[in-house]
């Protein structure tokens, strides 16, 4: 039996693999055809994997999705993103206070010769750390004197000094740091209450603390007038209002919607008014007899609580 020639062998095959290749190439082009015929004549402007797309993955699509097609821009691959060096740890600020902790070598001696070693040097890093809050009782004792010499003498102390809440167990720090905690902070009080248990192993009620809060505002109350004054020397000013939802004791499943009304001048005090409604009623009882121009956002209460009508944003 005789084997054919090797290279006869491989001159056929190249012959047919020629031929395929021609072959595949007819077959796509004339399947290009008939998407575009399929698809309508604007999408002979669609390059192949676009009519791919939409031949193959959206047999449904419509003549005004291939023109919409047709207008996007060629497919490209973004060039990979360059990436920017890292800033580095930025330093812990210098107005910290420094607590310096220094942590002994394990062995004062050498390894090799066993004699005690010298400090050259040390290895710094810097961390920052917190000492949670301390809460304490301050004991408070008052002198009580009296005079042995004579019988008219009378026992004498020193007087209580003011505190926010008289008679009250916390002092003046506790109260301020509530305060601080709940409008700047924005933790609510019976949140507090739960950190005071939780730090201090201390039960204080919300009513308590709502208390404390009560006693704050009234003590604000005279800066809050001289604020005012201050505010209605001006000739020009600002208005508007904002909700504020408000639990009534007559009232249950649903909060009360009052309202804050912010009163202020570019550069100078913003104070704000509170009212349970939006009538004129607020913003007349806080404006009085001022006469100026009053920017608002058009509401019609404000017309006339400047003397001479507001003016709209």
């Amino acid at each position: 039996m005789t084997h054919p020639d090797p290279q006869a062998r491989i001159a056929t095959l190249e012959r047919e693999l020629a031929w395929a290749n021609l072959k595949i190439q007819s077959l796509v082009e004339e399947l290009r055809q008939f998407r575009v015929k399929l698809l309508g004549p604007k999408s002979e402007s669609l390059n192949n994997l676009q009519l791919e797309l939409l031949a193959d993955q959206e047999p449904g699509t419509t003549l005004d999705e291939v023109e919409a097609e047709t207008k996007r821009p060629p497919l490209t691959v973004a060039p990979p993103r360059e990436r920017k060096p890292h800033p580095g740890r930025k330093p812990l600020p210098e107005n910290l206070p420094r607590v310096e902790e220094i942590v002994h070598g394990a062995d004062p001696t050498c390894r090799a010769c066993g004699a005690e070693t010298t400090v050259i040097g040390y290895d710094e890093s810097e961390l920052l750390d917190v000492e949670p809050a301390r809460y304490f009782v301050r004991m408070i004792k008052r002198e009580k004197r009296a005079c042995r010499s004579c019988e008219q003498g009378s026992v004498t102390m020193a007087p209580v000094a003011p505190r926010i809440v008289e008679k009250g167990l916390a002092s003046d720090s506790v109260v301020v740091e509530t305060i601080i905690a709940k409008y700047a902070d924005h933790l609510p009080l019976y949140r507090q209450a739960a950190i005071l248990e939780r730090e201090a192993g201390l039960e204080i009620g919300r009513a308590t603390l709502d208390g404390w809060v009560m006693r704050v505002g009234e003590l604000l109350v005279p800066v809050v007038t001289a604020m005012r004054q201050d505010l209605l020397r001006a000739r020009y000013l600002q208005a508007d209002e904002t909700i504020v939802p408000v639990q009534m004791h007559d009232k249950r499943g649903a909060d009360h919607q009052a309202y804050l009304w912010q009163y202020g001048k570019p550069g100078g005090e913003t104070v704000f008014d509170f009212q349970l409604g939006r009538g004129r009623e607020g913003p007349l009882k806080f404006l009085g007899g001022w006469e100026g121009i009053l920017q608002t956002d058009g509401y019609q209460v404000y017309d006339g609580c400047n003397g001479s009508g507001s003016s709209p944003a």
